[in-house]
């Protein structure tokens, strides 16, 4: 089905970050002006919002158009509400110890499914197909090399940030298990849950982790 282009420019502000009209344009392919227009009319449904960044030098400053939250709750959620609700009365009627075994139960059943799809012997392969798992559980997650030589997963989405929200524990499990996954050390240096657009891990490289054993 052929996406509108309201959900087309939804889709790449989420996933490239905010855009300047122009750069939306080019996406599309139709003018910078047409891009403004169904921008103003995104911006008037509540779905993206333009921020006024000062340029460097003495450049003109520029309008970068961003999600707000009705932007980004466009996106699957896997009924968050009842999910958060569920969790704290998890924790109310059972105590946190009962969260804690449902977060170890998970991690352990995510990395046992994990494991029989991330097999490569390479770290870089690893890494795309963690992204491609990822991304068929709604992470729209990508991965590349950075200029360093270590490698980056980022994940553009979180379809669980109600479950998150409602417990930390699910980020550190999710966490431990792309380091046991890929068997390399992963740190998240952005995360949706402190204010960032997305979350992005750097994977280092390990000498002779060439498995995941």
């Amino acid at each position: 089905m052929r996406q509108s282009p309201a959900n087309r420019i939804l889709l790449l502000i989420k996933t490239e970050g905010p855009q300047l009209a122009s750069a939306i344009g080019d996406a599309l392919a139709i003018t910078a002006e047409a891009a403004r227009q169904q921008l103003v009319k995104m911006a008037e449904e509540g779905l993206v919002e333009p921020v006024t960044e000062p340029a460097s030098g003495r450049g003109r400053p520029r309008q970068l158009w961003h999600l707000t939250a009705a932007g980004n709750q466009s996106f699957p959620d896997r009924h968050a509400e009842l999910t958060a609700t569920l969790l704290s009365t998890m924790v109310a009627q059972l105590g946190p110890d009962a969260l804690d075994r449902v977060i170890a139960a998970r991690e352990e059943e995510t990395l046992g499914r994990y494991r029989q799809e991330v097999t490569a012997p390479d770290l870089d392969t690893r890494v795309r197909q963690l992204a491609e798992v990822r991304t068929g559980e709604g992470y729209m997650a990508d991965s590349w090399q950075a200029e360093d030589g270590s490698l980056l997963l980022v994940e553009n989405h979180c379809p669980i940030c109600a479950a998150a929200s409602a417990c930390a524990g699910f980020c550190r499990s999710e966490l431990e298990t792309f380091r046991a996954i890929l068997g390399a050390p992963v740190e998240r240096e952005e995360h949706i849950l402190h204010g960032a657009r997305r979350c992005a891990y750097r994977i280092g490289v390990l000498q002779g982790a060439s498995g995941h054993d």
